[in-house]
């Protein structure tokens, strides 16, 4: 034998014997059947699974969006004419009365205006009296009488006008509310491009934020929200009072908003705010883990415990939690559903509870919802 037929022998030995080596592992005389049998409780033939008695519970479907606090009024504080600062009345911080003088602008040129066209307007008063005797001599045309009477009624105009300018010097605060940081100083010239201070009116505080357009029938004015915010532990609670009437079409949600008394001025425009609407409550519902309902061609089917035996119980499905779902037909309170080895369960088949909870026992009992609520599967 040649050394190259040696070596195919050789190598075939070893082929051999690594094949004879695994043989064991592969499990290629097993019998099928007793691979695909379903786990047994120890010491019978009943399938070890874990249960759950149905119960009647209260299922709240809400929704949990995101928004923004705003105040129930906000301004920044402008000038509507050009001048130089004279008096600064207010206080950062301050809390200010509707009408209270906050701020003066110099207006001694704006008065000497005044004046000049208070002369003149007197004076075309005078002429428009004249005219209106000569009239009625029928000493001037009525074309002469118009004229004056015009002068004399644009010469009013201009002190009204005048006027109205004057009294823009003094700038007051158009509501009740909380003065902001000062952006100018005493002396300084504003125009009416220059910020000066914000007034805020945080009592009632606001809360905006959007929903899915699909809701848009469900949110009514007058329904409550509950919501918390950034930096406070506490829970606040306010009222839908206004509703847009139209859907944003690129997003394709809603804006809705609602109304929370502030009077501490604990919440503050501009803060991030979660919120939770309830939309309805389902009361006398059943809700099993996910995992206990299986679907099928024709829906969805639970295994229920019918004189220790698994019986297949076709239902109807209603809303989801991230973790259980609604069954609103096919079951009763008081039956006990297989929720565990399911997969494992054919009907007829013996079953061995290894534990029993309660579909009430510390399972959550809302449908939360910041994107959607699946109805069905």
């Amino acid at each position: 034998m040649n050394k190259t037929s040696k070596r195919i022998l050789y190598g075939v030995i070893a082929v051999v014997i690594i094949f004879l080596l695994a043989l064991p592992k592969l499990n290629l005389f097993s019998d099928p059947e007793e691979t695909a049998t379903p786990a047994t409780a120890p010491g019978s033939g009943a399938v070890a699974v874990e249960g759950m008695v149905a119960k009647l519970t209260t299922l709240n479907n809400r929704i949990v969006a995101t928004g923004t606090v705003l105040a129930n009024e906000e301004i920044e504080v402008r000038s509507e004419i050009s001048g130089k600062v004279t008096e600064i009345l207010f206080q950062e911080g301050d809390r200010v009365q509707k009408g209270q003088t906050l701020l003066r602008i110099n207006d001694d040129e704006l008065r000497a205006q005044l004046q000049r066209l208070d002369y003149l307007r007197q004076l075309a008063e005078d002429n428009e009296s004249r005219y209106k005797k000569l009239l009625d001599r029928e000493a001037i045309s009525q074309e002469e009488y118009d004229i004056a009477a015009t002068e004399m009624k644009t010469s009013q105009a201009e002190v009204e006008n005048l006027k109205a300018q004057v009294s823009k010097a003094i700038i007051r605060a158009p509501f009740e509310g909380v003065i902001g940081l000062r952006q100018i100083s005493l002396g300084s010239y504003i125009a009416p491009t220059t910020p000066i201070t914000t007034l805020v009116d945080n009592d009632p505080i606001k809360v905006e934020f959007s929903i899915p357009a699909r809701y848009s029938k469900s949110v009514k004015v007058g329904n409550a929200i509950d919501y918390q915010v950034e930096g406070s532990p506490n829970t606040f609670r306010g009222v839908i009072y206004a509703i847009d009437p139209s859907i944003d079409p690129v997003t394709r949600t809603l804006r809705v908003r609602a109304r929370t008394p502030n009077p501490e001025g604990e919440l503050l425009p501009g803060a991030f705010a979660t919120i939770e609407l309830v939309l309805e409550e389902i009361g006398e519902t059943i809700m099993l883990p996910t995992e206990a309902v299986v679907p099928n061609r024709s829906g969805h089917i639970v295994y229920v415990s019918r004189a220790g035996k698994a019986q297949p119980q076709d239902v109807e499905v209603g809303l989801r939690t991230p973790s259980d779902i609604q069954i609103t037909q096919g079951i009763s309170a008081g039956d006990t559903i297989v929720v565990t080895g399911v997969l494992q369960v054919r009907a007829g088949a013996p079953l061995q509870f290894m534990n029993v909870t309660s579909s009430d026992q510390e399972r959550p009992t809302s449908v939360v919802d910041s994107l959607e609520i699946r109805q069905g599967a």
